[in-house]
């Protein structure tokens, strides 16, 4: 599992400010998954190097990607692993989430 570190790249052009959940509570959660063998961190732009190193066999991204535009995916390729895109879950993401609570916190500030 790998986790994009505040100073990755991948973050740039997200709302501000993320992640909301600091990277070694992330770390820590992901690592408790049954499923998980190692969870990473990376502060590049894109995990290439990282997934050059490990050679996994599938690498998994939340829905709002196209297997096609991440450049990761033809390195993958490169060793017949392939990339997988998770379906997107309307109204699931942390920014909605942030923004959410954002709304919520300013309407009870403006309450009479």
């Amino acid at each position: 599992m790998a986790c994009s570190s505040p100073a990755a790249g991948s973050l740039a052009g997200k709302h501000a400010p993320l992640p909301l959940t600091p990277l070694e509570d992330r770390m820590r959660v992901l690592a408790a998954l049954g499923s998980v063998d190692a969870v990473v961190a990376f502060e590049e732009d894109t995990p290439e190097a990282l997934l050059r190193a490990l050679r996994p066999d599938v690498w998994v991204k939340g829905g709002d990607y196209s297997a096609d535009a991440l450049p990761e995916a033809g390195v993958l390729r490169g060793w017949g692993g392939q990339t997988v895109v998770l379906p997107y879950l309307d109204g699931r993401s942390t920014t909605g989430l942030a923004d959410r609570a954002a709304r919520a916190a300013a309407d009870a500030r403006t309450a009479p």
